[in-house]
């Protein structure tokens, strides 16, 4: 494995990592607050076909955070991937988002499309995705009081944060609610709510924030390069419906439902995942 630091645009370090080997190159994009579990069973099959990178977000994992708290923009992130692949060299890139990752995803095709010759976009929203989380308006509502609380918080607010993220509790609440109770493991979850708990609040709702002030709308059906839409059944964050629509507004891109799959998709159900991502990325012309 190759690790690098590399300066952004605004000046915040920013750490990726590089593993495998190969003629293609595999982007990584993570949803807020991940930094890498949601690739545990994929990444290993993607090495022996081409490079990993995976990068950690601003204010996530080994990367600094932003000197501008404003900076935490779905076009941020996608103007960080911009430099990170810059620096490793031009070669023929299939981004992989997940969550948030479809939305940068997206962007970066948007902004900087040299760098995207083919998009995998899983359980994600091509816009704002406060406003349909669990089908309801109670996160849009909460999401400006939870910036002011966490802005106040400080220290304190940090403390509480990452104590209750590490509980063993933790874990359990999220299988009631959010991840397959049956087919989620706990050595597979935990390192979320791990990386999430290292957060500070305060830049996670500033980002969420970001998530929620972009769109993709007006130029979905501009995308141009062959892409492949996952979508889970029982997804409470990002509904299955918004994966559908991506897939019927970009041109000749395929949807594979998992219907018993919830937002951590890829890690109940990674052979059939992995299967098709693999099916997709040998179906490209520039496949080797």
């Amino acid at each position: 494995m190759k690790s690098g630091r590399i300066i952004s645009f605004d000046g915040t370090p920013l750490h990726y990592t590089v593993t495998g080997h190969g003629s293609l190159d595999f982007v990584l994009c993570d949803g807020i607050g991940c930094d890498g579990f949601i690739w545990r069973y994929l990444k290993p099959v993607l090495e022996s076909r081409g490079r990993v990178i995976h990068m950690h977000m601003r204010g996530h994992g080994q990367s600094g955070q932003p000197a501008d708290v404003d900076n935490v923009h779905i076009r941020h992130i996608a103007d960080d991937w911009s430099v990170v692949l810059a620096a490793l060299g031009r070669r023929n890139s299939i981004v992989i988002g997940h969550s948030m990752g479809v939305q940068v995803g997206l962007e970066l095709w948007r902004r900087h499309p040299q760098h995207v010759d083919a998009l995998v976009l899983m359980c994600g929203s091509y816009q704002n995705p406060i406003a349909t989380f669990h089908d309801g308006s109670a996160m849009e509502t909460l999401l400006p009081l939870l910036r002011v609380v966490a802005r106040l918080g400080g220290r304190s607010l940090s403390s509480v944060w990452r104590t209750a993220l590490r509980l063993p509790i933790a874990f359990h609440v999220a299988r009631l609610t959010e991840v397959h109770p049956d087919l989620t493991r706990r050595e597979d979850f935990e390192p979320y709510l791990e990386h999430l708990s290292d957060i500070k609040p305060g830049l996670f709702f500033e980002m969420l924030t970001g998530a929620s002030q972009h769109s993709a709308d007006h130029y979905l059906d501009e995308v141009n390069v062959p892409t492949l839409v996952v979508a889970a059944g029982g997804d409470q964050f990002t509904p299955s419906r918004l994966s559908e629509t991506i897939a019927e507004r970009i041109p000749d891109a395929h949807l594979l439902m998992v219907p018993d799959g919830t937002h951590t998709a890829p890690i109940e159900f990674p052979s059939m995942i992995n299967s098709r991502i693999c099916g997709f990325v040998e179906s490209l012309e520039f496949s080797p």
